[in-house]
């Protein structure tokens, strides 16, 4: 008891640090564009919009599924990491040791990420995926999205399931599992849940 205890007053003093962090970083953009001061007004404005992407980030971890088939969530590997911009934020789970290997399951987003558009193009044009044996357009939880073949270690044949969402990437990794049964386990994530955060 004394454990979760301690676990929650941890998680509601970081939480509070980072709402006072982003309105740290709020009081200086308005205190430096006061001042005329520009340049520090935009950099503020930055760290501002960094502090609200892990935020976020975090509320996205709160959706993410506890498990995978047998595969638990290892949440003290759990991350939120990443400068937002130009290259975003990347959300970060792994679930278990699924493989002989010591693979593990893994669950990323990346918001504002620079694949979407490829993508996307190739979501549209089923025929670019069809000219690909390795690639293959399904839907999952609702969205469009890519299943493929990646190679693993030894030569195995892994599969990762692609989804966009909005400007943010969704990728789901689950070695030695058939490619069925990675899209079966990608539709169980509440993708429009983690949509709506990262919109």
């Amino acid at each position: 008891m004394k454990k979760i205890c301690c676990f929650i007053l941890i998680f509601a003093y970081y939480q509070g640090m980072a709402q006072q962090d982003f309105e740290k970083r709020l009081a200086e953009a308005k205190t430096a564009y006061a001042a005329n001061k520009l340049d520090d007004a935009r950099f503020a404005m930055q760290q501002m919009m960094q502090e609200l992407d892990i935020l976020t980030g975090k509320e996205v971890l709160k959706v993410l599924p506890e498990k995978f088939d047998t595969a638990t969530a290892n949440k003290t590997k759990d991350n939120v990491s990443g400068a937002s911009g130009w290259v975003g934020v990347v959300v970060h789970r792994e679930y278990g040791t699924r493989a002989a290997d010591g693979s593990q399951t893994t669950l990323e987003i990346l918001t504002n990420s620079p694949l979407v558009g490829m993508l996307n193009t190739v979501l549209s044009m089923p025929m670019m995926a069809g000219a690909n044996p390795d690639q293959k357009i399904v839907r999952i939880a609702g969205y469009k999205g890519l299943s493929q073949k990646v190679s693993g270690p030894n030569g195995r044949e892994d599969y990762e399931v692609q989804v966009p969402l909005t400007n943010s990437l969704l990728t789901f990794k689950a070695p030695g599992l058939s490619q069925d049964k990675v899209v079966e386990l990608a539709n169980t994530i509440k993708i429009a849940d983690i949509a709506k955060l990262v919109q």
